[in-house]
Formats: C-alpha cells, sequence, structure tokens
C-alpha cells in the first residue's frame, strides 16, 4: 500500500476514534455482497465508513467518479477499495460489477443508493440488480449519527420482488438517524 493510502487510514482511524464511533458487523464471515450505503447525507459518511471498515479489517469497495481516481489521490483511491466509474459514456455498471463478482474470491461492493448526498425521490435500483444477477447478499451498511455506530448490520437475500425486499431494507433505515436527515430518501420506486 502506497504511503499515502496508510496516511490516509491513519488520519481517518484518528479522526473516528476522536468521534467516539464504535463499529458494528453482524456479518463477520461474509466476503462477497453488496453494501447497501444509505441514507448517504454527508461526506463525513465515507470517512465513518472507512473507519469501521478499518477496524473490521473488512476489505469494502466503493465506485466513485473518474475525476477521484487522478493524480496525486487516483492510486491511493484504488489502494482504499476504489473503482472509477466514467459517467460520461455508455454505461452498464450493472453487469461490470456483476462480472466484477464473478472474477474475485472477496468483493464487498459499497453502493448508495441514493446516488448523491441530496434529497432524491427515489433510490436508483442498480445495487439491488448487481446483488440479484450477481447472487449475493445486500448488506445493510449502518451509519446512525445518533447512537454513533457504523458498520455492517443484516443481511438480505435478493428475490427478485425489489419492493417486497426493500419492505425489509425501509423497516431497518427508519430506526437510523443520518447526518442530515431531511436528506434521507426512502421512496424506493419501481423497478
Amino acid at each position: 500500500m502506497s504511503w499515502l493510502a496508510r496516511l490516509i487510514r491513519k488520519v481517518v482511524l484518528w479522526y473516528y476514534h476522536r468521534q467516539g464511533w464504535t463499529e458494528v458487523n453482524a456479518n463477520p464471515e461474509l466476503r462477497k455482497c453488496v453494501v447497501i450505503a444509505a441514507p448517504h447525507t454527508s461526506n463525513w459518511d465515507f470517512i465513518y465508513f472507512l473507519g469501521a471498515a478499518t477496524e473490521l479489517n473488512v476489505p469494502l469497495s466503493f465506485m466513485g467518479k473518474k475525476q477521484l481516481f487522478r493524480w496525486p489521490l487516483g492510486r491511493a483511491m484504488r489502494e482504499l477499495g476504489g473503482i472509477s466509474i466514467d459517467r460520461s459514456g455508455p454505461r452498464n455498471y450493472v453487469q461490470s460489477m456483476v462480472d466484477e463478482f464473478a472474477t474475485r474470491d472477496s468483493f464487498m461492493l459499497t453502493i448508495a443508493p441514493q446516488g448523491t448526498r441530496s434529497k432524491v425521490a427515489r433510490w436508483k435500483t442498480g445495487f439491488y440488480h448487481i446483488a440479484l444477477q450477481a447472487k449475493v447478499p445486500l448488506v445493510l451498511g449502518l451509519m446512525d449519527y445518533s447512537k454513533k455506530q457504523v458498520g455492517l448490520a443484516g443481511a438480505i437475500w435478493p428475490t427478485g420482488d425489489y419492493l417486497k425486499d426493500m419492505e425489509k431494507v425501509l423497516e431497518f433505515y427508519q430506526q437510523t438517524t443520518p447526518r442530515h436527515p431531511r436528506q434521507g430518501s426512502v421512496d424506493f420506486g419501481q423497478l
């Protein structure tokens, strides 16, 4: 790992502990899954999630816009689990991530279904299709600012019935408090 990635991890861990966060991992045996990072309302979500993943020794991966992977941060972002995504051209992120699951022994892909930190009308559904097609569980990423807990909560195996599966997800996330509660979205939309 590069010196910059190690430095980022050390600074993140220092800040994570200084702020008094605790980590949770209800699925220590899972090594292939799609982690739902919701509701994603602040840049701090990434910092605290990275701190928890480091403490739990969980190799999380995440997709980020290609601009995050340019010099001087590019190598460090990849070493921290980042996967560069070009949002300008034709996209088939679902299939490319399903293919990634097929080639790896361990792949914990973290996705923020809101697609942004702002309030949205409904979640994007790519995270669900990736898990369904890759035949991996959805893990509920826990980010609760009221309790200062972050980590991995329960797992849900997608059945193909999106709305029914999302009822379980909604039930879980209604019990958590994001950094900016008014920006959290709980409308999952239709497939």
